[in-house]
């Protein structure tokens, strides 16, 4: 929650402050094999680093060798790769001889790896154990590994079969505070010497649930009202047009989804949270199927990521995973 925007934060302070660490973000979400993952990281490295700095020309020294056809994106004029292998251990190497430039800079690389969980959709089933195998020899490279999918990812690193099992340290962001979110809120309308009503705040995290995505987007909503005055009235009245502008797309998901399937989100959305989706109570209360049909129903919507499963005190929960589709499915069903 909020994890791309922490990282970025994070490398704007580096700079800003002068840190003698090199910063490198990674966005991997849209590679689907080793090949992809070259292209993607040897991509951001250069874009990382100014052409005619060493470590610059040691990258497009390397990455002439390898003979690539290289385009040039048409908004930015950032160069593209694209690289034809001879065979797996082509790719391979290619990989780890990129690891060992960045090994070798001067400075400490912190290199940061988004939506990390995609490396298991790569046909390349030994992806894990390839990085694994040479992370661990680089000193001079440090890692942040981050992915949406935290069961994806607690599997890649907390399951003891798997290669990376315990080789870092975790962090879960949570919600901001309650307390700091709000007076974050005051000073942004303030700033513009405008204001909005505690009344309107509380309303605003209350209705997005603190969730750093929906509270920034219905506050943004909110902003361009251009009222000098923002009451609560006004924040319901932008969260309902959210809802309106949204419902296409969520109309969308009935057709992905079965009639049983489709019942069960509207009542955790009607919930909020269910902590006990199989309770004789819960199924009574919104006619729903059997408990071993909600059973199997519920890795297959989680799968889907319509459906989030979170640990509270040692219980498992439940909700619709976009927060204003559960509004939408609770105000029209």
């Amino acid at each position: 929650m909020g994890k791309t925007g922490l990282i970025h934060r994070l490398f704007d302070e580096v700079k800003d402050l002068n840190i003698d660490i090199l910063p490198i973000y990674v966005d991997i979400f849209s590679t689907c094999n080793l090949a992809d993952f070259i292209k993607v990281l040897s991509e951001n490295i250069l874009r990382a680093v100014p052409d005619n700095s060493s470590l610059g020309e040691k990258l497009l020294k390397f990455i002439k060798s390898l003979r690539p056809m290289v385009t040039y994106d048409a908004l930015s004029g950032v160069p593209q790769f694209q690289i034809n292998y001879q065979n797996e251990p082509e790719k391979i190497q290619t990989l780890y001889s990129l690891f060992d430039i960045l090994n070798s800079v001067e400075k400490p690389v912190l290199l940061a790896i988004d939506e990390f969980q995609q490396i298991r959709n790569y046909p390349e089933g030994n992806m894990e154990a390839l990085l694994r195998t040479h992370i661990q020899t680089l000193s001079n490279v440090n890692f942040i590994f981050c992915g949406s999918k935290r069961h994806l990812m607690l599997d890649i690193f907390a399951n003891e079969r798997a290669p990376f099992y315990r080789s870092t340290e975790f962090l879960a962001l949570d919600k901001i505070s309650e307390q700091s979110y709000s007076d974050f809120i005051n000073r942004q309308f303030a700033s513009d010497n405008r204001t909005i009503t505690p009344e309107a705040i509380e309303y605003i995290l209350e209705w997005t649930r603190r969730h750093t995505y929906y509270t920034q987007r219905l506050c943004h909503y909110v902003f361009q009202l251009e009222n000098n005055i923002i009451d609560i009235q006004q924040v319901k009245e932008s969260a309902q047009l959210i809802l309106q502008s949204d419902s296409t797309i969520f109309n969308q998901y009935r057709q992905m989804l079965t009639d049983k399937q489709w019942r069960f989100l509207v009542a955790v959305a009607k919930e909020g949270e269910v902590e006990q989706p199989t309770s004789r109570k819960f199924i009574q209360q919104y006619a729903l199927p059997s408990a071993s049909t909600i059973q199997s129903l519920l890795p297959i919507l989680v799968e889907k990521e319509v459906l989030t499963k979170t640990l509270h005190d040692g219980n498992l929960n439940y909700r619709v995973s976009d927060i204003f589709f559960s509004h939408w499915l609770s105000l029209h069903f």
